[in-house]
Order: C-alpha cells, then sequence, then structure tokens
C-alpha cells in the first residue's frame, strides 16, 4: 500500500528535477531600480577572465509578454577598439523549448551616459517599449522592445543590450555606433550558449535612434565579431549615425562647438563628446570641447542623471553660470574618433531598411540626417529601403514601425 505522504514525496521529487510537473512561473519584478553611485569611476579597466560572447551571469525574470520566458545576463563584449568589456542586458524567447530559433537584436535608444539610465534596472523590463514622452510613463528613461509579442509570436529569441556602461563598469560610449553594434552582436553569441533558448545563427537586427545608429553598425562589423553568425538584415529607426551628426552643416557637433556658446547645448551632443572621450581616454580630453563648468557638471552628473535630467541640468547652469561648450581644441583628433567609431564608414553586409519620422521635418533627427544614411549605404554600394511614417514624430515611430519591420525581416528570413 502506497501511503499519502509517500506520493506527496514522490511528487515533489519530480518537480524538484523538473519531470511530470508543469514549468513554474517567475513573477513580473516592478521594483524601482537601485540607487546609483555618485563615485563611480568613468574609466573601467579592462574586464578578463572571458572571451566575449560569454556569459557571465543570468537570472530568469518574469515578463507580461504571453507565452515567454526571460532572462537578465552579464555577458562579455568589445569595444570599437577591441577593448573587453562588462555589459548587462535582456534575452526573451518563446517559453517552448526550440533549436536554430531566428534571433532579433534590439540595439536601443538614448538614456544616458550610466546607472541611472539602464533599461534592464528599469520594473519589468522584458515588455513591450514604454517612452519617456508618454502620459502615462513613470520611468525616467525609454526601455522595452517596441513589437516585442509580435516577434515572439513569430518565434524569435530576442537579445537587447543595455550597452556597456549602462549598469556595467565605466561610462558608457555613448554614440560610438561601432561598440554599441558590438554589444548587440557579442549578446547574441552569448544567448547561444544558454540552456534551451534555442538562438540560431540567422540574426536581424533593429534599432532606434542611438540603436538605430548602432543597428547601421552591426550591418558594417569584422567577420570575426560574426563568427558563425549570419546577419540577415538591419532595420535602422529613425538612426543617429555618428560621423552625420557630427559634421553636419546645419545643426551638427561642429556647428555648435564653433559658433559660440550664447545658447544652452543639447544633452545628446554633450553626451556625444563624453562618450567619444570614454572611449578614446589617451587620445581626447573633455577640456578639448567643454569649459571647465562643462567638464565638472559632466564628472558629477554622468552616472546619475539621464539624458533628460542632465538636459535640464545643463540649461539651467549654462543660463546661471555660463557656457558648457567652448570652441574646440585639437579638432582633427576629435575627427578621426568619431569617424572610426561611426557607422555608414563600410558597405553593410545585408540589406538595410530606414524608418523615417517625418512629422514636422523629424523632432528630433531631421529628416535630412536620416536620409543622409541612406545616401551613405548607396555610395558605399550596400543595399537600402526607405519607409516614410510622416505622421510619427521621434517617439511614435518605433512602435508604429515595429510590425513592418518584423515583415521585412521575416521575408528575408
Amino acid at each position: 500500500m502506497i501511503h499519502k505522504h509517500s506520493l506527496l514525496a514522490l511528487a515533489c521529487t519530480l518537480a524538484a528535477i523538473g519531470i511530470g510537473s508543469a514549468q513554474a512561473e517567475v513573477a513580473v519584478d516592478n521594483s524601482q531600480p537601485p540607487t546609483p553611485s555618485a563615485t563611480k569611476a568613468r574609466l573601467a579597466p579592462p574586464f578578463t577572465g572571458a572571451a566575449p560572447g560569454a556569459i557571465l551571469s543570468h537570472q530568469e525574470i518574469g515578463t507580461d509578454i504571453k507565452h515567454a520566458r526571460a532572462w537578465k545576463v552579464r555577458y562579455v563584449s568589445k569595444d570599437v577598439h577591441g577593448v573587453p568589456t562588462e555589459v548587462s542586458g535582456l534575452v526573451i524567447g518563446p517559453k517552448e523549448k526550440g533549436e536554430n530559433r531566428k534571433v532579433l537584436t534590439w540595439c536601443h535608444g538614448t538614456t544616458g551616459l550610466g546607472d541611472a539610465a539602464c533599461p534592464s534596472a528599469q520594473p519589468n523590463p522584458a515588455r513591450e517599449l514604454a517612452t519617456y514622452f508618454d502620459a502615462a510613463s513613470t520611468q525616467q528613461i525609454d526601455f522595452g522592445v517596441p513589437g516585442l509579442q509580435g516577434f515572439i509570436d513569430d518565434g524569435y529569441v530576442v537579445c537587447a543590450t543595455d550597452y556597456q556602461g549602462l549598469g556595467s563598469p565605466g561610462q558608457h560610449q555613448y554614440m560610438v555606433n561601432r561598440t554599441q553594434a558590438r554589444d548587440a552582436v557579442y549578446l547574441v553569441h552569448a544567448a547561444r550558449t544558454l540552456g534551451d533558448v534555442g538562438a540560431g545563427i540567422a540574426v536581424g537586427s533593429a534599432g532606434w535612434s542611438q540603436g538605430g545608429g548602432a543597428a547601421a553598425a552591426v550591418a558594417e562589423l569584422d567577420p570575426q565579431d560574426y563568427g558563425d553568425l549570419k546577419v540577415i538584415g538591419t532595420v535602422c529607426m529613425s538612426p543617429s549615425v555618428a560621423t552625420i551628426i557630427f559634421n553636419s552643416p546645419r545643426g551638427g557637433l561642429v556647428a555648435a562647438l564653433s559658433s559660440g556658446q550664447a545658447a544652452a547645448p543639447d544633452p545628446h551632443g554633450v553626451m556625444m563628446l563624453a562618450g567619444a572621450q570614454a572611449a578614446n581616454p589617451s587620445s581626447l580630453q573633455l577640456a578639448d570641447v567643454l569649459t571647465p563648468l562643462g567638464v565638472a557638471s559632466v564628472e558629477k552628473a554622468w552616472n546619475i542623471q539621464p539624458v533628460h535630467h542632465l538636459g535640464n541640468t545643463l540649461g539651467r547652469l549654462q543660463v546661471l553660470e555660463g557656457p558648457i561648450l567652448k570652441s574646440p581644441v585639437n579638432l582633427d583628433r576629435w575627427k578621426g574618433a568619431i569617424t572610426a567609431g561611426s557607422a555608414g564608414t563600410r558597405k553593410p553586409v545585408c540589406p538595410v531598411l530606414v524608418c523615417i519620422d517625418g512629422f514636422k521635418g523629424g523632432t528630433v533627427q531631421p529628416v535630412a540626417w536620416q536620409t543622409a544614411y541612406a545616401d551613405k549605404v548607396k555610395e558605399l554600394g550596400g543595399s537600402v529601403e526607405i519607409k516614410d511614417y510622416p505622421n510619427d514624430d521621434h517617439f511614435s515611430l518605433p512602435e508604429h514601425c515595429a510590425p513592418d519591420a518584423r515583415k521585412w525581416l521575416n521575408d528575408l528570413f
């Protein structure tokens, strides 16, 4: 005779080893991110101990996306110069086991320079895109993946890097497109070692704003970055391409540096200068392009203030205490460094789709900057398509173009 307590013990044993029982749901974590350190070092020492693409840690997390599982991961990548870095991010995949699944690697838009701007640290991060300017927003940054449910329903494994410096050592190399592209690609390598996720070798990329420039650079990396991966297409939503932004005669960063310091600086421009300097600490100095007030402000605020907070801080200080930007010195060095880290410098290895937010000529990225990247792809001999969204501003574009991006990528797979 089998006693009830024996049956219960057997059931518990089977559950513990995953036999004969449904997998327990992981609760969604809606807690707020930890307070970032005001003393974090801007320049991290090179990471040692594992090769790019290696997973350092992973933890399953809850998600509201139907029929999906998600993990927070820490992994190894490398920057524009090949210096190894530690990076965090998310991997989201279908709940059921699978093999050789198609992969989307998502490159997020501008959030900031440090830990206060880490997407995966936000409440319930494995979710559809939530933007700062939405009336229902509770967070200080944009986070999530536009169209995520549709990609999961279509059988994708979705990788979403935070980028180095956002939740990991050092300051983020903001707008160094090639660094962010490597973070996106090496997360795919890491995801392929993650249990039964089933990530395959065929990869599509998509990104928005800063991430649009990163997605562009995903198609311009070196063969050793791809390894056995095959990038089949990349979608660039309102792409921020470093050389175009830096050199544009109308509204570009060189023009802003050279035209005087009467107006408050755009925080994206200051962040771009700080990002380039963080990637090139031996050849560039913040004092080349920022006043002493500007240097001190960046050094105090970079890890604790996301982009919009930083913009308000710099705007107030400009009025109260004086200029943030100054006429540049060593400008040729800066131009060389920006070009070396930029997308739009090599023929893409795959087709490119550029999605343009045309409302009022582009509310953050001028349409002229977006089409300039498409023109550069053509000049380099690449294949590019353009799709206009005349009724979308910068922040509504991702949600509205995500279904088109998914269909375009599906056709390439």
